[in-house]
């Protein structure tokens, strides 16, 4: 990869938040120190808990333990990185290391868009087939399902990474944004890249709106089988098993959506990088919260393990 002076180029340059104040981006640093840690300890959190409490051990806790165990690697991947351009000025990145978090980068989101598909199923069969959800959603079913959902993410990443690090880099190793997304990356190449920006286009397309559109059949299906409940007590306990999982869906897609989808004129680097953050950063935080103080069955769980470790013994929120 030649540079703009023939030598080999060896690592980009992340211009993050360069241009704002040294006291911006010290209050910047705390901030996302801060949203990173209640992140890592509120997903760790949800993993241990349901797989210590017995109460959990159900299909839409065990997509969730999921869900968590993306969301601690999606921010493992972007995250650190960024702190350490915030706070020791380090904004270089390897050549190597810029294709690596590219790679996982790509490989998180699109797991998480097919889980999040593979959720919104989940609450089908549970509200559309109570009776036969214990055989439909058997525990082979759901680990095929998790499978199915974390795997799209290798081809994905695999051929999009190595497509685009596969061209020849010239001029400026400057990389306008906090990490290596393709887009910014992608103005550093000197050649044609045509055919890969209609493969890009039509990959994203096709990974965002095909869980989306699985995800609208789901509840599709599940408003019309609410409806027809006669209580208005039995539609509120069918609807709140599923509106925790349309926040995130909702917080999850239109944070990328608006960033990958708007019209070229409309989107500047720094509004981009501003939404970036939004999925990148504060929805992986926000996920533990609302399943938890959305969900009784969570809150009565962190209870209970809490209250073991204290040494008392009862705990009913």
């Amino acid at each position: 990869m030649a540079g703009e002076n023939g030598t080999k180029l060896s690592e980009f340059i992340l211009m993050s938040f360069s241009s704002l104040p040294t006291e911006i981006k010290s209050l910047l640093f705390m901030t996302f120190l801060i949203i990173y840690l209640i992140t890592l300890v509120g997903n760790s959190l949800i993993i241990m808990v349901t797989l210590a409490d017995s109460m959990l051990h159900s299909p839409m806790y065990f997509f969730f333990r999921n869900l968590s165990f993306l969301e601690i690697g999606f921010n493992l991947v972007i995250v650190p990185k960024m702190l350490g351009t915030l706070l020791a000025q380090d904004t270089t990145i390897s050549f190597l290391g810029c294709a690596i978090q590219m790679y996982f980068f790509f490989f998180f989101g699109v797991a998480e868009c097919f889980l999040l598909a593979t959720m919104a199923y989940d609450r089908y069969v549970a509200i559309c087939n109570p009776l036969h959800y214990p055989v439909i959603m058997n525990q082979r079913t759901c680990a095929k399902l998790a499978a199915a959902s974390w795997f799209p993410g290798f081809p994905v990443a695999t051929v999009q990474t190595t497509w685009l690090f596969s061209f020849p880099f010239c001029g400026t190793n400057k990389v306008n944004h906090f990490f290596c997304d393709s887009p910014p990356v992608l103005r550093l190449v000197c050649a044609n890249t045509a055919m890969f920006e209609i493969y890009a286009i039509i990959g994203t397309i096709l990974v965002v709106m095909t869980p989306c559109m699985l995800i609208l059949c789901s509840y599709t299906r599940i408003a019309a089988a609410i409806l027809k409940i006669p209580s208005a007590k039995g539609k509120r306990k069918a609807f709140s098993t599923c509106s925790s999982h349309l926040l995130v869906v909702f917080l999850f897609y239109v944070s990328s959506s608006l960033t990958y989808f708007r019209p070229k004129s409309n989107n500047s680097p720094e509004s981009k990088k501003l939404l970036s953050l939004s999925y990148t950063v504060v929805t992986p935080m926000l996920n533990p919260i609302i399943y938890s103080l959305r969900n009784n069955e969570v809150k009565n769980a962190l209870c209970r393990t809490f209250h073991k470790v204290i040494g008392l013994r009862n705990c009913i929120l």
